[in-house]
């Protein structure tokens, strides 16, 4: 699986740094370098882009502002590549540009993607890039909500199938629970929705319209109501065309008309244009007869009937009534009667409807009770396993008689992932009371009870980048080889940077930074190295016995480098 990993930072004018490039492994970067030399200022970096709180203290003396940039190689559709761009954030061949500066006076700004952002949004992002684990500093599995997660995935299907079942019955007991308390809560409000779509159904159907009944109507009276004159004009057309009977002497159309085809029709045999001629006159002939007897039809048809005039006004008036209330037309009349009987039979339906929810929210409710068990009985059982496999862990990290628990407690509702809150415990020696981890450990332990925790969890902990500083704090000797031995353990399944100030730590690293000071005591651009062959072997000589040019430490650099290399 791809996952975000940060390539490097440039920090300038931070602390004792005036202007470095920190390039890190995917793997497992370790950061060295005397004690002042500004390795700690990595940390910090970080700290300020992962939305950290800005201190006008950290910008160098004589600089106007500090910056820092990161950039983080994010996969699509990663958890932070989704967050960045729904903030507006774009993305540069793939990878994630952040930038937060802060100035002399203390204002701070941030930049994601080439946008500037609230700072918040970079904490946003924090939990889906970095978990930082310090004295000072702690992040990602301190919190409750990310233990239960972590927990869940090391549990692998033992949960996983549960937990998909309850997730699904709880999603339909929401949806079930919210309809119920709908129909409840707004008994009145649909009683009165009821009444109003009865009154309604009974007006339409007493009228009982038909589907354009209106627009019928309309055309009618309109005929209805001049139908005197509209009888004038079809028998003048027609007496135009067919002659007046009660005038023989009147010309009309028709006459003409045959006088004309006859007379053309008498010689059509000498010329066949005009022959074509004589064929139309006579079209048109038949055209003007056919005419005639229709308007003489329709003169015959023409009824002015006042009773009937006043039978079709009545009607229409009705279905105005219709028109002002339900919708432009009767067709769009027809169409709300049709969807106010649906609803009504709904609305009247509510106590089966109430009966059906409530028996179907008790049957969900049992589901749940029983799935809840099952998940708290799965996580029971995984966090037995994981307690023991972290105490293991501890035991070879300098606390032997440190002792990790896991405290799971019911909650009296249902939540979307059961009833349990988990929370890790720490009980440093025998006797002592079993605390939150983050309250268990010293400043100086604490950092190795959360590297003993993310080795066990390695893989089901979706933060993808860890930084340790201080991990190596009150440790030496075997205990200090098992620190940099579980490091590596956890860069196989994630990038892991470490700060750290022993050999045995460093020599375990895929790739070794060195932080140096310049004659003036500032880190530049060259003073962030990264460190291969001899080069490194001269460092680790350094952190061994404070000498680079002891050819007894620079053998014991060199058993360091072949053990880690052996040992991972």
């Amino acid at each position: 699986m791809v996952v975000p990993v940060l390539e490097e930072m440039r920090i300038q004018s931070l602390g004792v740094i005036d202007d470095a490039v920190v390039e890190l492994s995917p793997g497992f970067t370790a950061v060295t370098g005397e004690t002042g030399a500004g390795k700690t200022m990595v940390v910090t970096s970080l700290g300020l882009l992962l939305g950290g709180r800005a201190d006008a203290a950290l910008v160098r003396i004589g600089a106007k502002s500090a910056v820092v940039e990161g950039r983080v190689v994010v996969p699509d559709g990663a958890p932070a590549a989704v967050r960045a761009e729904e903030a507006g954030a774009e993305l540069d061949d793939g990878a994630l540009l952040i930038s937060r500066t802060v100035s002399a006076e203390g204002r701070s700004r941030a930049h994601l993607g080439g946008r500037s952002v609230p700072v918040g949004i970079l904490g946003e992002l924090a939990d889906d890039l970095v978990a930082v684990h310090g004295q000072t500093d702690q992040q990602g599995l301190l919190k409750p909500a990310r233990q239960r997660g972590a927990l869940d995935r090391y549990a692998g299907d033992a949960v996983a199938v549960p937990l998909a079942k309850y997730a699904a019955a709880y999603t339909r007991l929401r949806a079930v629970s919210s309809e119920l308390d709908t129909i409840t809560t707004r008994a009145r409000e649909r009683a009165q929705e009821a009444d109003l779509l009865r009154f309604g159904l009974d007006e339409v159907a007493a009228v009982e319209p038909l589907p354009g009944e209106d627009v019928e109507l309309a055309a009618e009276a309109e005929r209805l109501g001049h139908a005197e004159s509209l009888t004038a004009a079809a028998n003048t057309a027609h007496a135009g065309l067919a002659g007046n009977p009660e005038d023989p002497e009147s010309v009309d159309a028709t006459t003409l008309i045959a006088g004309a085809h006859r007379a053309v029709e008498a010689v059509r045999a000498h010329d066949p244009a005009l022959a074509a001629l004589a064929d139309r006159l006579g079209e048109i002939g038949i055209l003007v007869a056919d005419v005639a007897g229709e308007l003489a039809a329709y003169a015959d048809n023409i009824d002015a009937d006042p009773l009937r005039l006043s039978a079709v006004e009545e009607r229409r008036a009705a279905l105005a009534q219709l028109t002002r209330k339900y919708g432009e037309d009767i067709t769009a009349v027809l169409a709300w009667a049709e969807e106010g009987a649906t609803r009504l039979a709904e609305l009247e339906g509510d106590d089966d409807r109430i009966g059906e929810l409530t028996a179907e929210r008790d049957a969900l409710t049992a589901e749940l009770t029983e799935l809840a068990g099952a998940l708290t009985e799965a996580r029971g059982e995984a966090a037995t396993r994981f307690a023991d496999a972290v105490t293991a862990e501890l035991s070879e990290l300098a606390m032997p008689h440190a002792r990790v628990s896991v405290d799971i407690r019911q909650t009296a509702d249902f939540g979307p992932t059961g009833v349990d809150e988990v929370e890790l415990l720490l009980a440093p020696h025998p006797g002592a009371q079993a605390r939150p981890i983050a309250k268990g450990a010293s400043g100086g332990e604490l950092s190795r009870v959360m590297l003993a925790v993310e080795v066990v969890f390695a893989g089901s902990d979706p933060v993808p980048t860890y930084l340790f500083d201080e991990v190596d704090a009150g440790v030496g000797g075997k205990a200090a080889v098992e620190v940099g031995r579980r490091l590596a353990r956890l860069a196989q399944s994630a990038q892991v940077v470490v700060v750290t100030h022993l050999p045995q730590v460093a020599a375990f690293a895929d790739r070794q930074l060195l932080v140096e000071k310049t004659s003036d005591g500032s880190v530049t651009r060259s003073g962030v190295t990264v460190l291969e062959g001899e080069a490194r072997v001269r460092e680790l000589s350094r952190m061994l016995a404070g000498q680079q040019d002891s050819e007894t430490a620079r053998a014991h650099a060199e058993e360091l480098l072949e053990a880690a290399r052996v040992g991972r």
